[in-house]
């Protein structure tokens, strides 16, 4: 049976308010976003007229790259990887079970929910820079601190889109569980984790490569790792090594997104 002419017309001046609707959303966002720009002084185009010089001249200092210290590299560059791998592992142990906590649908109760919530936050409201300078001055210079920073903001990360995740599982193998009389941790492990380890798999490998460049930044507040050179060259004034260094860490940087592409299509 076809709509009747009402209805059509009821149908046109919804999608009109709709699109009404979203081009006012648009137009916001847009204003705060040049706002944003103009208390930043994007818009003050005399400061980079006054500052092509000092870039022309940086960028003359930086070219060609000085690559004759790389020997040195490989031990940094290899602390870099073993934080990234080690932080994404110490987060992943970390995150799984405060997901769960996270997750309405599968948090053991409210208060628990909010507290997991809250905790979750906190963590992801502390930059790794910030949770490095804390690190280094509590257990030394070197990987470790990197790892554990890592690791606490990532987790703040991860457990939020694992819980999102889990928190929109098809109820129904939840519900058939435990009709039959699985156990929370039952239903968790064959109705929960089935559905969003592909999804789990993903955002890990993600946040793994992010891992990899977050580390060479956190190597310049003494947390080891390639970063360490990188602010050496910077103190020495010595913008060729400081490019070839920048060059290298791209060519790192390359390789672990091709490496986790690849992990992804092997994991689908």
């Amino acid at each position: 049976m076809g709509m009747t002419s009402a209805q059509q017309e009821a149908i046109l001046q919804q999608a009109a308010r709709d699109r009404s609707g979203l081009f006012r959303l648009v137009a916001v966002i847009t204003a705060v976003c040049v706002a944003a720009l103009a208390i930043a002084g994007f818009f003050d185009a005399q400061r980079f007229i006054d500052g092509m010089p000092a870039i022309a001249q940086l960028a003359s200092e930086m070219v060609p790259p000085d690559f004759s210290r790389w020997p040195h590299w490989l031990r940094p560059l290899l602390d870099t990887l073993a934080m990234s791998i080690a932080g994404t592992a110490l987060a992943l142990i970390l995150s799984l079970p405060l997901a769960l906590l996270a997750a309405p649908n599968t948090s053991p109760a409210a208060m628990i929910y909010r507290f997991a919530r809250t905790a979750l936050a906190a963590l992801r409201s502390v930059p790794e820079i910030i949770f490095g300078v804390l690190l280094v001055a509590a257990v030394g210079f070197g990987a470790l601190p990197g790892v554990l920073a890592l690791a606490l903001h990532s987790t703040g990360m991860m457990a939020k889109f694992y819980a999102e995740a889990i928190e929109h599982v098809d109820p129904r193998p939840m519900e058939a569980a435990t009709a039959a009389g699985a156990s929370r941790l039952q239903v968790i492990i064959h109705a929960v984790l089935p559905q969003v380890l592909p999804q789990l798999a993903d955002i890990t490998i993600y946040r793994w490569e992010y891992h990899f460049r977050a580390s060479a930044v956190l190597g310049i507040v003494g947390a080891g790792g390639i970063g360490f050179e990188l602010m050496a060259a910077l103190r020495l004034i010595r913008y060729d090594q400081v490019s070839a260094i920048l060059i290298t860490i791209l060519a790192c940087v390359v390789a672990v997104d091709a490496l986790g592409a690849w992990l992804r299509r092997r994991l689908k």
